[in-house]
C-alpha cells in the first residue's frame, strides 16, 4: 500500500500551530506575556534557522500542559482549533490529501509540533494516522516531560520506521511533502519528495535534486 506522508506546519497549514499555539495562550493570560512570547519567538527562529534544541524547548511547550487539568486544557484547545487554526488551513492541501485518499493511498501527517495540539488538527484533515511528539502522560496528567523519542528532524524518520513495522507498510512508491530544510531526512526516504513553499535551504536542495515543488498556498 503506498504511503503519504504530509508535514503538518507551514505544508498544510498557512502557519505554525506550535508558535499560534503559545500565541493564543499568551492573548488568552495562561501564561505570562511578556516572558512566554519572548521565548516563543526565540524559539521559532531558532526551527526555522535549523538550529532548534528539540529538548529544551518540548520543556518550555510542555510547561503549561503540565499546570493545568486535562478538562481546562482541552476546553482551550477547542476554542484554539476553531479562531487560530481553521482560519489557516490550506484547500489545496485538504486538496492534496484528499486525492490521495481516493487513490487508496494511507496519508499521515508527520509533525514536530505535540500531539495534545495536532490531534484535532488531523482530525480536522480528515486523516486519522498521526506522528507527532508525545507529552508524557501520568494518571490522566500531563507531566512536562517528552515520551519516547521526538518526531523533529531525524527523530522523524525513527518514529516513522516504528510506525511502518507496526502496521507491516513499506515506503515503497511512497510521496512526503514539506516545507522545511528540518524535514530533509524524512523526504529522502520518500520515493516522490515533494517541497511545498520550501524555505530557501529546501528551495535550493530541491532545485538541485530535481524534486517536485509545489504550492499549497492561493
Amino acid at each position: 500500500m503506498t504511503i503519504a506522508l504530509f508535514d503538518l506546519d507551514n505544508t498544510l497549514l498557512k502557519g505554525d500551530s506550535d508558535y499560534e499555539w503559545g500565541q493564543f495562550l499568551v492573548e488568552c493570560g495562561i501564561v505570562d506575556s511578556a516572558t512566554y512570547q519572548q521565548a516563543n519567538e526565540r524559539f521559532y527562529k531558532q526551527y526555522v534557522d535549523g538550529e532548534l534544541d528539540i529538548f529544551e524547548f518540548t520543556r518550555f511547550a510542555f510547561k503549561p500542559l503540565k499546570n493545568h487539568s486535562m478538562l481546562q486544557l482541552e476546553e482551550w484547545r477547542r476554542t484554539f482549533v476553531q479562531e487560530k487554526i481553521r482560519p489557516i488551513m490550506l484547500d489545496k492541501g485538504r486538496a492534496r490529501i484528499a486525492w490521495h485518499q481516493q487513490r487508496g493511498d494511507t496519508v499521515a501527517i508527520i509533525t514536530a509540533t505535540n500531539q495534545f495540539v495536532t490531534a484535532p488538527i488531523a482530525e480536522s484533515f480528515g486523516v486519522s494516522h498521526l506522528l507527532a511528539t508525545e507529552p508524557e502522560i501520568r494518571n490522566g496528567q500531563f507531566t512536562g516531560e517528552m515520551s519516547g523519542t521526538p518526531c523533529f528532524q531525524r527523530g522523524k524518520v525513527i518514529r516513522l520506521q516504528a510506525w511502518l513495522d507496526k502496521n507491516n507498510l513499506h515506503l515503497n512508491d511512497s510521496w512526503c511533502y514539506s516545507d522545511s530544510h528540518n524535514d530533509l531526512p524524512l523526504l529522502e526516504e520518500a520515493t516522490n519528495p515533494h517541497a511545498v513553499d520550501p524555505d530557501d535551504t529546501l528551495l535550493s536542495i530541491a532545485q538541485e535534486r530535481h524534486w517536485n515543488i509545489m504550492t499549497f498556498r492561493d
